[in-house]
């Protein structure tokens, strides 16, 4: 199992970056997966999750109307699109998967001006 994030940078604020979390060793789709962030000197905090089932989704509050997951079958990608994107979600993402807890290993967002 692994997942490789990619897709992070530096970005002013209001602008959009796409995450995209590449999956390999075992079908995304049959499984929940999420976005997790860790900002510097604090804990980690769950940004978004698609269920396995219907693929329902779940987002913080903080993120909600802004921000994205879904999912590339085909691909065996899930993807975290953010805009309007604000300095305070300057932060390692993680890819994250049930069931084994799977981590990938983060790509860092900063927002910044």
């Amino acid at each position: 199992v692994q997942l490789v994030e990619s897709g992070g940078g530096l970005v002013q604020p209001g602008g959009s970056l796409r995450l995209s979390c590449a999956a390999s060793g075992f079908t995304a789709r049959i499984y929940t997966m999420s976005w997790y962030r860790q900002a510097q000197g604090k804990e980690r905090e769950l940004v978004a999750t698609m269920s396995r089932v219907g693929g329902s989704t779940y987002y913080a509050d903080s993120v909600k109307s802004r921000f994205t997951i879904s999912r590339d079958n085909a691909k065996n990608t899930v993807y975290l699109q953010m805009n309007s994107l604000k300095p305070e979600d300057t932060a390692v993402y993680y890819c994250y998967r049930s069931n084994g807890e799977y981590w990938g290993q983060g790509t860092q967002v900063t927002v910044s001006s």
